[in-house]
């Protein structure tokens, strides 16, 4: 049975598109973990199949100010990742390479937003490898795209690039220990409803 969108997920889909992204995720944060330099204990992902208006409600409000980075994939799988990065982790990277954890989100150098930048797109090549390992299917990342603005906003880039093609996406929160500070990282996939079908497919759970 084909998919043709995301009310055709059954609880067996769902629970394989969690695991997908659990490990996924995990290879996320491993990287990170390498880019900071520092240890990252991390407990096991919480995934929901969301709509983009409970997606932005979940995440914190259309007027929460945070760190967007989307990051476009193509070949086998199409579609989107989006990072939302808070205060807590932004003053983590920043201080980790630039000395000083004193910022303000609206007002970070060239310099912060470009190792942010590169932090989504570290992140999104690994949760992708990840995917295309356990698939065998061939996934690529295109350059990021970096933006600090309201949580309405940001989302309301993939929304109008997405919405015509998927209604849902799949949306990861991760709690992380890293220096003895808790910290979120939020992270969305967002497939085209036909790579989701691939993807499926791709894991033998629908023929």
């Amino acid at each position: 049975m084909a998919i043709k969108n995301f009310e055709d997920l059954g609880a067996m889909e769902i629970d394989v598109l969690t695991e997908v992204g659990n490990i996924g995720a995990g290879n996320a944060m491993t990287a990170l973990s390498s880019m900071i330099g520092q240890m990252v204990d991390i407990e096991v992902p919480a995934v929901n199949i969301l709509g983009f208006q409970e997606a932005i409600d979940y995440a914190g409000g259309p007027e929460k100010t945070v760190v967007g980075i989307i990051v476009p994939i193509k070949d086998d799988i199409e579609g989107e990742i989006l990072f939302l990065l808070e205060n807590d982790i932004v003053e983590l990277v920043v201080s980790t390479f630039f000395g000083t954890s004193d910022i303000d989100l609206l007002n970070l150098s060239p310099d912060m937003t470009s190792a942010l930048t590169e932090l989504g797109n570290i992140m999104a090549a690994s949760y992708v490898n990840a995917i295309a390992e356990l698939t065998g299917m061939k996934i690529e990342v295109e350059i990021p795209m970096l933006s600090i603005d309201m949580l309405g906003a940001i989302m309301s880039v993939p929304a109008a690039q997405m919405g015509e093609l998927s209604d849902k996406l799949l949306y990861i929160d991760n709690l992380m220990l890293i220096d003895k500070v808790s910290v979120k990282s939020k992270m969305m996939l967002l497939p085209t409803v036909e790579s989701l079908d691939k993807l499926l497919r791709s894991l033998g759970v629908i023929a």
